[in-house]
């Protein structure tokens, strides 16, 4: 017998729709529930990950605080120089050094390099950086920190500005690599010269000084003789893109200084450019002497007051432009008839003459603030009580030079490689009486290991104080802060 069915009463389909609707409303609440709870869950995670890495940065920026001891010590050699020495090279085994009967512009080296040095302009600069300031005090202050952590043989070399030929024992240059670092680790000069042969282009130029500056803990002097004229390792060089100037004579006939102050910034202005901070002119001689084979036209005049003009104004070209300049040959090479570079060259002028026409330029360049002074190795039988050469007489250097004219600058000796020193001086012999007279930098000693010797030997025996070697690495130390070569 068949079940009847029968269709529910409104009341009851009333009841079955309220209970599904109190499931769905269940359902719902459960669901938003359940994503709170993952939301929650999510944000917490977040925060924590947050954290982590915040603490993460903590750990490395404690890490980077306190570096292992060899980073430690790679850390304060760079505060030492401001330079980041991250160039490797390879090793090329040096070949016999070939040496020129003058100038040693002859020479060769490893790999290139990829560091490049940060030209002068790229470094802040005061105006006048080679007048006294605010600026040079704390870099007396500086470099007085320096110098209390160099040790005696350190400050030694310091005094020396050498070829990169000289440095290495490897013929013509136009490369730095392992070679020269290793060299410069074991030989810390205070700087290196450059000549023709070992700029062939911009870009190899360049790299060269860029790596040779790199690997040096206290920077360098990187040098050049650019006058204009005949003496310019750059201008003479078309693949250097620099600017070729006519002898200084043609720029001192024209009566113009804003001629000469042109010729001191363009020079300097491009010279910085590929890493140069430290250029051998103006000469601040005085073409007094028709015969004279060596100064000629490289002057500015045969009158000393035009002479004067031009070179003070050639200096302010040099100092806007960022880089330092050196006047040359102190007293004066104008009036000699012989050239230093094959012996002995004299001038017969008194004291007074002196004063009355060659002096002129020099003072004038002082006033200007030149940063360093080049002496000559001029032998003045009428004026130095003792037969030597200008740059070993005490007398010329501290007594004129230091305390009638009060320059305080650099001191530098020309090349030692000169005839007029090596026909009578050893290297050790010529670098000590060099000290002795008063100089702060000898420029290319014939032997740099037995110019230092000499020097060390000096200070074991009384002959040379350590607060007298102090004195020029000071010197030495501010000029580099000041200009920015080593960073303040």
């Amino acid at each position: 017998m068949k079940r009847k069915h029968t269709a529910p009463s409104p009341r009851r389909r009333k009841k079955s729709n309220r209970a599904i609707w109190l499931l769905v409303a269940f359902l719902a609440v459960f669901m938003m529930v359940l994503v709170s709870a993952a939301v929650v869950k999510i944000a917490r995670q977040h925060r924590q990950s947050g954290n982590e890495q915040e603490s993460g940065k903590q750990t490395v920026s404690q890490t980077e605080m306190s570096p292992s001891v060899s980073q430690a010590e790679t850390d304060q050699t760079e505060s030492r120089r401001g330079a980041d020495p991250s160039v490797s090279q390879e090793t090329v085994e040096p070949s016999e050094v070939s040496q020129p009967e003058s100038d040693p512009d002859t020479g060769g080296d490893s790999e290139q390099g990829k560091n490049l040095y940060k030209p002068a302009e790229e470094t802040e600069k005061s105006e006048n950086s080679f007048e006294e300031s605010d600026t040079d005090n704390s870099a007396g202050r500086s470099a007085e920190n320096i110098l209390a952590g160099m040790t005696l043989e350190e400050k030694v070399y310091q005094l020396f500005i050498v070829t990169q030929e000289q440095l290495t024992g490897v013929s013509k240059v136009t490369q730095s690599g392992e070679t020269t670092r290793e060299s410069l680790k074991n030989k810390p000069v205070g700087g290196i010269v450059y000549f023709a042969p070992n700029l062939v282009s911009r870009g190899q130029c360049a790299e060269m000084i860029g790596n040779v500056q790199s690997y040096s803990e206290l920077g360098l002097f990187i040098a050049v003789d650019e006058e204009g004229g005949t003496v310019a390792r750059l201008g003479n060089n078309r693949d250097m893109g620099t600017t070729s100037f006519p002898a200084m004579g043609k720029i001192g006939d024209s009566g113009d200084a804003a001629q000469a102050y042109n010729v001191g910034y363009t020079i300097g202005t491009e010279i910085a450019e590929l890493g140069f901070n430290l250029d051998f002119a103006p000469v601040a001689d005085v073409n007094s002497n028709p015969a004279n084979t060596v100064i000629g036209t490289r002057a500015f005049s045969s009158d000393p007051e035009v002479a004067a003009g031009m070179v003070a104004a050639c200096v302010e070209g040099f100092r806007d432009s960022g880089i330092l300049c050196s006047l040359k040959h102190f007293p004066g090479h104008g009036d000699t008839y012989a050239d230093s570079h094959y012996g002995e060259a004299e001038t017969l002028k008194s004291l007074e003459q002196l004063r009355e026409c060659e002096l002129l330029p020099f003072t004038a360049g002082i006033d200007a603030g030149a940063p360093f002074i080049m002496v000559g190795h001029i032998t003045a039988p009428n004026i130095i009580k003792e037969p030597v050469p200008a740059s070993l007489s005490h007398e010329l250097i501290t007594g004129l030079l230091r305390e009638e004219l009060g320059y305080t600058g650099l001191v530098i000796t020309d090349s030692m490689m000169m005839q007029a020193i090596t026909d009578q001086y050893s290297s050790g012999e010529a670098a000590v009486k060099a000290i002795q007279a008063g100089v702060d930098i000898i420029l290319m000693p014939e032997d740099l290991e037995s110019a230092v010797s000499g020097v060390l030997n000096a200070l074991s025996a009384g002959d040379i104080t350590e607060g007298r070697i102090d004195e020029s690495v000071l010197r030495v130390l501010e000029a580099k802060i000041s200009s920015g070569i080593i960073a303040g």
